[in-house]
């Protein structure tokens, strides 16, 4: 009987809308890692393994087709799963019953022979994992090709550059774009490492393969390694050289590449926050977030959102990396504590890689207004320069005591340095333009321009 005090259910599943990460929200990530995609990565994962196992002759061709055939997710009931889950710690036993029961009893005996719970798992999270980092990475060549652009634009665009949230000496924002594009790059270099090596499982009860020998007509111990081949073949996923249950690099790895990328993000989306300050206002988001009270804000969202997944993506690592020191040949607890962090890394980062492709690809940037900020300190920025040239003139200690009086003088009286400079004795009729050319920012740039260059001559560039 149902009890009329209990609301009525949603329409949609109330423990997973994304209404607490809209960095996520919409992205194919978030469509990647639900429920409904563990469920029919599990299914996969079922489905290929029987495959395998017909390929090598442990079961007839039939049971292959009759398991593909029932392996269909619309037959099966996740939040169902989830609760019988409960009994056994996971969810496959509880799927393995529901797809036996459809298979019908003729090939009920082959779904799931000589397999263990735990080689479903984590083949099904590594598939989930390989399906979600596609459209990362295609994100994160988009996103170097836009910064590849800007970097190209603005290679000799002065700006600041800052130290300990100080004006430092002068860059370009083509150098900054550089540096985030290579950023970008490094991360690409390690998810694709990382998808291509993402790994099958299958070890059986402990890790032995021992009991698909016992199903091969000749009962050969080679039957095992064979079939891990084939079941690598029918998943599309790599072979390991052994049964991974206890040895959880795939995962510690998978984990620290989505940290790393995160951080990489993070860093552009951290920069962007800061030049996008009123106060500052070098560069702007395409079109910003409003405010719930204050309707003449453009909020940065985007780099915000960035910068939120970034910051959660190292606990998150922390989780999958502690797996690495595990008991026995399978283990309690830190297989199950893998399941939601690697979930939510995988959305955190394929929601980042979303914005952040949207951030740069329509960023605003106004070289008037770094040219502005550049001025602020009346030519102080270039003190490092002037240094070197005054040196030269009246020796480095006298250089650095008269630098350092006039540097005070120029900030407290809001005066120009070289105006200062000009009535130093030491420095009497000095040539004509000497302290002008001396602290002219855009004439102190280093070999930025020329890092720029360096930086798209990458051979990992997309063009």
């Amino acid at each position: 009987m149902s009890d009329p005090t209990r609301p009525d259910p949603p329409d949609t599943d109330p423990l997973d809308t994304g209404l607490l990460a809209p960095g996520r929200a919409g992205s194919a990530a978030e469509d990647a890692t639900g429920d409904a995609a563990f469920l029919t990565a599990m299914l996969d994962a079922e489905a290929a393994l029987t495959a395998a196992q017909a390929d090598v002759g442990l079961v007839p061709p039939s049971a292959a087709l009759a398991v593909a055939g029932a392996a269909d997710p619309a037959r099966f009931d996740p939040r169902d799963l989830a609760l019988r889950a409960r009994a056994d710690g996971h969810p496959v036993i509880a799927l393995v019953a529901d797809l036996t029961a459809a298979v019908g009893e003729e090939h009920a005996p082959h779904v799931h022979r000589g397999a263990t719970s735990q080689d479903v798992m984590d083949t099904a999270a590594m598939l989930v994992a390989t399906r979600v980092l596609g459209p990362v990475l295609r994100d994160l060549t988009r996103t170097e090709r836009a910064l590849a652009d800007l970097a190209s634009r603005h290679r000799d665009t002065p700006m600041a550059g800052r130290t300990l949230t100080q004006h430092a000496v002068p860059t370009t924002f083509g150098l900054k774009a550089a540096g985030w594009r290579h950023l970008v790059l490094d991360a690409r270099d390690r998810l694709t490492a990382v998808r291509t090596a993402l790994p099958v499982q299958l070890g059986g009860a402990a890790g032995t393969l021992a009991a698909f020998a016992e199903y091969a007509p000749d009962r050969s111990p080679d039957t095992g390694p064979r079939l891990l081949a084939a079941y690598a073949r029918r998943t599309g996923l790599a072979e390991p050289r052994l049964p991974w249950h206890v040895l959880r690099t795939p995962v510690a790895d998978l984990g620290a590449a989505l940290a790393l990328t995160a951080g990489a993000l993070g860093k552009i989306a951290a920069d962007v926050l800061v030049l996008s300050r009123t106060e500052v206002a070098e560069v702007a988001e395409a079109s910003g977030g409003g405010s719930s009270a204050m309707p003449h804000k453009a909020n940065p969202v985007r780099a915000a959102l960035v910068c939120a997944a970034a910051r959660q993506l190292p606990a998150l690592a922390s989780v999958l990396l502690s797996g690495l020191a595990c008991e026995d040949e399978r283990h309690a607890g830190a297989w199950h504590a893998e399941w939601q962090p690697l979930r939510e890394a995988l959305r955190l980062v394929g929601g980042a890689a979303r914005d952040t492709a949207e951030l740069v690809g329509g960023l605003r940037v106004d070289p008037g207004r770094m040219a502005a900020n550049l001025d602020l300190t009346g030519g102080r920025i270039t003190s490092e320069r002037i240094a070197a040239a005054l040196a030269a003139r009246v020796g480095r200690a006298r250089a650095k005591e008269l630098l350092t009086r006039a540097s005070r003088r120029a900030a407290e009286e809001g005066l120009p340095l070289a105006e200062v400079l000009r009535d130093a004795p030491d420095l009497a009729d000095p040539p004509e333009g000497f302290l002008a050319d001396l602290t002219d920012p855009a004439a102190y740039l280093g070999a930025a321009p020329l890092l720029v260059d360096r930086a798209l001559a990458d051979p990992r560039g997309s063009g």
